[in-house]
């Protein structure tokens, strides 16, 4: 529901009639309809790390890591589990202007997020597989923005060929990194 109606169109109400659920059972059970946001966030950026990232965590490599993340992630966003496409991504959009604990929580993920690209990359730098002057900061936004740009060229411009340019562009990131 977060997908399509966005984190404020995610009401108590609106939850209550898709589940059959009474408002009032909800509302204990929440308690607020930003408690209901939050945990959809909780929830999301949780399926995120065991999806995307501990499997990706397994890898012996730093390169094999950061490929293997960057697949799941790709994976993850495109599949048709959530009509309407990721909560995470409505909720940047939603949140960015909008100080209080919803923002203040999708900033910490997105850092962590940020953080966990930058030390697989940098695990590759110290593993010899990328150049030893490479800034992993820059790499972890380069890496990061490519997943957005999947992301809109996939869910808006309903592009065929989006995952094929996705992986080229990555490809050329690898290539650049090592170079």
């Amino acid at each position: 529901m977060a997908s399509i109606f966005g984190l404020e169109g995610l009401t108590i109400g609106r939850l209550a009639t898709q589940t059959g659920m009474s408002k009032s059972g909800l509302f204990r059970h929440f308690g607020s309809k930003e408690a209901l946001q939050f945990a959809v966030l909780e929830m999301t950026t949780e399926d995120l790390t065991n999806s995307v990232v501990e499997p990706a965590i397994e890898e012996l490599t730093g390169e094999r890591r950061l490929r293997k993340l960057f697949s799941n992630w790709m994976e993850w966003i495109g599949t048709d589990q959530r009509p309407g496409g990721c909560p995470l991504m409505g909720a940047f959009v939603e949140l960015d202007d909008q100080p209080g604990e919803l923002r203040n929580f999708l900033v910490e993920q997105q850092i962590e997020w940020l953080d966990c690209i930058r030390r697989m990359a940098q695990k590759t730098v110290s593993e010899g597989n990328f150049q030893s002057s490479l800034d992993t900061r820059q790499f972890a936004f380069e890496f990061h923005n490519i997943g957005l740009g999947f992301n809109f060229s996939l869910r808006l411009l309903h592009d065929p060929n989006a995952l094929d340019r996705t992986y080229t562009v990555f490809n050329n990131l690898i290539r650049k990194a090592r170079s």
